[in-house]
């Protein structure tokens, strides 16, 4: 009498049965029922869906000579479940390792500013490296992301206030652009008025009506420039 086992491969996996060693005739099997001879038989699952992993945190010395601690996030699924099984021994342990070393090779190859501003080219370069070597195992790796980015709390201090010190520095630029764009505007302003006496007087009214919103203050009427011209004129006669 022989004793069977049943398995049972669900919609989303695919299996492998070998008899003695050797892959029995078939190849891929699932979704569905399968029996397999107990001793003699061993039967392997593959799950198809996509499937995540975290990378270990890991403590990388940029171009610049900077450790930071970056961790990361992997996605993948197998494409050919004969590959995963026959021609590495573990397809999961396998591809976290190779993520991890991908990881490391491509944030030391740059300097700390081009990894802060250019995670998404980082991934694509790390997945694109991925592609290669995984690929005869039956595995795509579909996307990889970077978490976070995290660096010793002396360099957050010292890039803090190299930030602040440059926005002071831009401060007083725009201030002093201001002040030389408002008194080359008053140049031209006292050029065109002390060509025309009508608008010197224009411009002595509106201070007059100007000053005279303000009730609250004491006004003292300054006197016409054309009495003060005639005095002098009158003076000198």
């Amino acid at each position: 009498m022989t004793v069977t086992l049943q398995s049972v491969v669900q919609e989303y996996e695919r299996a492998l049965i070998f008899r003695l060693g050797r892959l029995k005739t078939g190849g891929i099997r699932g979704p569905g029922i399968y029996f397999r001879i107990p001793c003699i038989e061993t039967f392997h699952k593959v799950d198809l869906r996509t499937v995540s992993f975290d990378v270990p945190v890991q403590q990388v010395l940029t171009k610049d000579s900077v450790t930071i601690s970056v961790d990361a996030v992997v996605y993948y699924h197998v494409q050919d479940p004969l590959s995963a099984i026959l021609k590495v021994h573990d397809y999961r342990e396998s591809t976290r390792l190779l993520a991890a070393t991908n990881l490391r090779t491509a944030l030391s190859s740059r300097r700390l500013s081009a990894i802060l501003e250019e995670r998404g080219q980082i991934s694509q370069a790390v997945q694109t490296a991925l592609d290669a070597p995984t690929d005869p195992w039956g595995v795509l790796v579909e996307r990889i992301e970077i978490k976070d980015i995290r660096l010793p709390s002396t360099l957050q201090r010292a890039m803090a206030a190299e930030a602040e010190a440059s926005r002071e520095a831009r401060a007083h630029l725009i201030a002093a652009q201001g002040e030389a764009d408002a008194s080359r505007a008053l140049r031209e302003a006292s050029d065109t008025m002390s060509g025309n006496p009508a608008a010197m007087q224009l411009r002595y009214l509106q201070t007059l009506s100007a000053i005279t919103n303000d009730k609250s203050s004491t006004i003292v009427f300054p006197i016409p420039i054309d009495l003060m011209r005639s005095l002098q004129i009158g003076h000198s006669v």
